[in-house]
Formats: C-alpha cells, sequence, structure tokens
C-alpha cells in the first residue's frame, strides 16, 4: 500500500493537472470529472484554457510559472496527486515533480522520452519514498500502456529473452505539444540488449509485422520510446524493442499536417491504433494485442485509471516506479473497456484465450 494522505483529508481526491490548456490535458480533466474526482488546472494563461474548454468555468483553475517553485508550490496546495501533461518532459518534469513531492502528493506525467523518464525514476525514488508517494513518470499511450502490456503477457516470467513492442497507427496527427517535443529530444535512443539498455544501432533497424485487421502487414522501423526505460526498470529481459509502422511517420514529418480533429461527443480524432506485445522465453511466446482510437485520447483514461487507484489505496509500494510494478496489470486492463480492446494469447498453452474483449 502507499502511505498516501488520510482518506479523511479534505484533499483526498483533489488532482492537480499541469498543463491542463493542452490537447492531453483538457482529455484528462474531462476523464477525472468523470471519475468524480476534483482536478485544479494548473496553467500559465487562464484566457487561453476558457476558450478551449468546455469544463474551463466549473474547474479551480490556478496558474504557476515553471521556473518559479513558489509558485508551484501555492498551485499544489491541498492536491493529493499531481498530473503532469504538459511536454516537453525534459524541460517541465523534474520541476513539477519536485514540486508535487514537496507538497506530498504523488507524481504522474505522461511523457514518451526516453530521458525524461530515466531521469526522473533515478532522481525522484528515494525523496518519493520519504514522503510516502509514488512517481510514475510516462503513464500515457507511449510508456505505460506497453509496460502493463509486457507484464500481462509474461505473467510469470521476470526473466524473458525478448520483449518486443509493435505500434500500428493509420494515421498521426501531431498536436503542438508533439512537435515541441520532437524538436527538443535529441538524446540517443536505447534499446536493451545483453539485459542492458544500449543506443539504438544507426540506421534503425527495419522490419515487418503482422497486425490483426484493419492494419495487417506493415513495413516497420525501430522507434524506442519511454516504455523501454520502464521495462528495462521493472524486468531482466535480456532484449526489449519497439517497432513503429512507418506510415504515420510521414504524417508527423510533413510540417503541413493539421492537428488532431475531433470527430465525436468526446473530441476523439478518427485515428486507429494497435499495439502488439510479444514476449518469448526459449521457444515458448506469448503474446497481448490492444487497439482502441485517439492515442492522445486515450492517455486520458489510462493515466486517470492509476489516480483513482491511487486514491483508493489498490497501488504498491512508494518511491518512483513503473505501473505494472504498482498495479495488477490485467486486472488495470480490464478496467479500460470500453476504451481499450485486448486479446491474449499463451502459445505455450494447450489453447489460446481471450484475455478480455
Amino acid at each position: 500500500m502507499t502511505t498516501s494522505n488520510s482518506r479523511s483529508s479534505p484533499r483526498t481526491q483533489t488532482v492537480a493537472v499541469y498543463g491542463a490548456s493542452g490537447h492531453t490535458g483538457r482529455f484528462v480533466v474531462a476523464d477525472l470529472m468523470r471519475r468524480g474526482l476534483t482536478p485544479i488546472g494548473i496553467v500559465r494563461d487562464p484566457a487561453k484554457l476558457a476558450a478551449q474548454a468546455a469544463w474551463a468555468q466549473s474547474v479551480t483553475i490556478r496558474t504557476a510559472i515553471l521556473d518559479d517553485p513558489a509558485s508551484l508550490d501555492a498551485a499544489l496546495r491541498d492536491v493529493s496527486v499531481v498530473i503532469n501533461c504538459a511536454g516537453p518532459f525534459l524541460d517541465t518534469a523534474d520541476a513539477v515533480a519536485a514540486a508535487a513531492v514537496r507538497a506530498s502528493a504523488h507524481y504522474l506525467d505522461v511523457t514518451a522520452e526516453q530521458a525524461s523518464a530515466a531521469a526522473t525514476l533515478d532522481r525522484f525514488d528515494g525523496p518519493a519514498r520519504e514522503a510516502g508517494v509514488l512517481v510514475l513518470p510516462a503513464m500515457g499511450f507511449y510508456g505505460g500502456l506497453a509496460d502493463l502490456l509486457a507484464a500481462a503477457a509474461a505473467g510469470d516470467w521476470d526473466q524473458p529473452d525478448e520483449i518486443e513492442v509493435a505500434i500500428a497507427l493509420d494515421s498521426w496527427r501531431p498536436t503542438q505539444g508533439t512537435r515541441l517535443t520532437g524538436a527538443r529530444n535529441t538524446a540517443t535512443r536505447l534499446i536493451v540488449s545483453e539485459g542492458r539498455l544500449a543506443p539504438l544501432p544507426h540506421p534503425a533497424p527495419e522490419s515487418t509485422w503482422e497486425f490483426p485487421p484493419p492494419f495487417g502487414r506493415q513495413d516497420m522501423v525501430a522507434l524506442p520510446l519511454s516504455e523501454v526505460v520502464l521495462i528495462a526498470r521493472r524486468t531482466k529481459a535480456r532484449r526489449v524493442r519497439t517497432w513503429l509502422n512507418r506510415a504515420p511517420l510521414k504524417d508527423l514529418n510533413d510540417d503541413a499536417t493539421p492537428p488532431p480533429q475531433a470527430i465525436d461527443a468526446r473530441g476523439r480524432s478518427s485515428q486507429l491504433f494497435q499495439m502488439d506485445v510479444v514476449v518469448r522465453k526459449g521457444r515458448r511466446t506469448r503474446r497481448v494485442s490492444a487497439r482502441g482510437q485517439d492515442i492522445y485520447a486515450f492517455t486520458a483514461p489510462l493515466v486517470c485509471e492509476a489516480v483513482a487507484r491511487i486514491l483508493a489505496g489498490e497501488a504498491r509500494g512508494s518511491g518512483a516506479q513503473t505501473p505494472a510494478a504498482v498495479f495488477d496489470a490485467q486486472n488495470y486492463l480490464a478496467a479500460l473497456a470500453p476504451d481499450l480492446e485486448c486479446d491474449f494469447t499463451a502459445a505455450d498453452a494447450p489453447t489460446a484465450r481471450a484475455f478480455y474483449t
């Protein structure tokens, strides 16, 4: 159990969202409200939020400046959890996580940046344990989802030979935050080789992957993101690789590609995603396939489910951790339906079985 604030405290259900005016931040605040939690939007420009979010008039808004610790401390007054949705996280995570720990609040972010996730895990493990809180970086589509899927697939294998994560997107309309992060993140990408983090070979390896419909066979390129750091932290896998299909990279690399456009009442775009995680040990193979709609919108229920479980006392331990280290992976993934559909196949079992649909 975490040593979280007493459930009788008036701040127990209060969750600060740093970057609430951003694309992902707005999804996160809406999901917190849907769950009956009390969000506080932390922004630099309240006027910008009022113009963009339908809930802006019904949510407490506080202003904070990243390089002003006193303003961050004031903004995080009486909150139990902080969700950082403001990238580039190489620029925001350190200051916001430090302020959260000072406030004895749990910290989560949604970074895909390997260097940011690794630095947060390394720097804040000790301080978070001392404060009795959890620090969970990379609780987004890139990062946390793959860590949970890998744990669900691996089951009782704590030393698999190989974990492969294969991601297919039918398109990628990047947010401004994604573009800023891409420009800021020049760190060497890492894989796991022979049980250790190692630089991604140059040029990046290429492959093909057979996905379930509607994607089918896709041309892939190695593109490790924050999930490699999380998986390496939690397991003793000898090899960890991440692959992304090439089609959405054309969108991402085209400056003319527009940002996401909402097509439903929840504000989701039409983008479809598929994530396959294959775990191998000797000649045995286990596989999880997950699918859903809009990677930015899906990040909201993914990270907010963690918040709900932390506040309910359903997270294990304290310190800087990965999601699969503190939550039951299969139970967690099942709770995300209908935002996520998963199938689990254990090739070493007598018959394939549905994980859940």
